[in-house]
């Protein structure tokens, strides 16, 4: 009886270090959009850099993102500076948005839009060491100078990813209308998670893959121009995508799937590359 009540102590201490970990987090930003960024652009940029804000007030660091864009904390406020639309690797890590965010159009500022975002969603500090992987896009071609997140329609995208540890990685794509499509693992490989070997180069996405059954993408338009996602997981412990129908799953199903695997899972991470795909 003792040795049961041992465990269920340790058992509930465990649970309450973890709901501890998780905090309620709140951001807020304005956004100055140029002149050439359409609506959408300028509401998901402001979003982005509301949800940057929220980690920086609240874990009191500095924060970078893909493009040497940093989060000065001085006295408990938190300054930031441009921040990229692609996140990358924060002190802070941002979990799931509670509700929707909301977005408000103040004004116009030698003509160009002003956006406010508020938004509210579950984060945690990162105190353990993630590995911090190195990923890139490439278009038309699988060696480093063909890096890109601009694409046009009938284009080819390859990814180059290097991890410093063992581990196992899942690609999406999110379409920008609510869907979110598996990318990797092939859909020869089943439902796991490809496995990666540390400190070795993978170019996926190109019949060159190390002899694998592969799938190749070529980048489509529709319209003047789409803004896409290319949203990448990874762990050093195994795990399965999201199961899906027709091959994609909605948004809201897959960032839910996404905040359960990372509460779940300490070594999860992701990291979300934003694309523009004109004609």
């Amino acid at each position: 009886m003792r040795k049961i009540v041992s465990i269920l102590f340790v058992l509930l201490l465990a649970l309450q270090m973890n709901a501890q970990s998780i905090k309620k987090v709140h951001g807020e930003y304005i956004y100055h959009a140029p002149e050439n960024v359409t609506p959408e652009q300028a509401k998901q940029t402001a979003l982005q850099r509301a949800k940057v804000q929220a980690l920086a007030d609240e874990f009191g660091t500095v924060v970078t993102q893909n493009n040497a864009t940093r989060v000065e904390n001085n006295n408990g406020q938190s300054d930031i500076g441009m921040i990229s639309l692609g996140g990358s690797e924060v002190k802070g890590e941002w979990i799931e948005t509670i509700g929707e965010p909301q977005f408000e159009l103040i004004g116009y500022e030698n003509g160009t839009m002003v956006w406010k975002c508020t938004v509210t969603g579950k984060a945690r500090e990162i105190v353990s060491d993630k590995p911090i992987f190195d990923a890139h896009l490439l278009r038309n071609g699988t060696e480093g100078k063909f890096k890109s997140d601009e694409f046009r329609s009938g284009d080819d995208l390859f990814l180059q990813f290097r991890s410093p540890v063992d581990g196992y990685l899942n690609v999406y794509l999110d379409d920008g209308q609510g869907h979110v499509a598996a990318m990797l693992p092939y859909r020869s490989q089943g439902f796991g998670a490809t496995e990666i070997k540390g400190n070795k180069d993978y170019t996926f996405f190109s019949a060159k893959d190390g002899g694998r059954e592969v799938d190749e993408y070529t980048m489509t338009c529709n319209g003047a121009m789409e803004l896409n996602q290319v949203i990448l997981v990874f762990s050093e412990n195994p795990f399965t995508k999201i199961t899906s129908t027709e091959g994609y799953t909605d948004t809201k199903s897959f960032l839910s799937w996404l905040a359960k695997l990372k509460a779940h899972d300490k070594k999860a991470c992701s990291q979300t590359i934003a694309i523009q795909v004109k004609p």
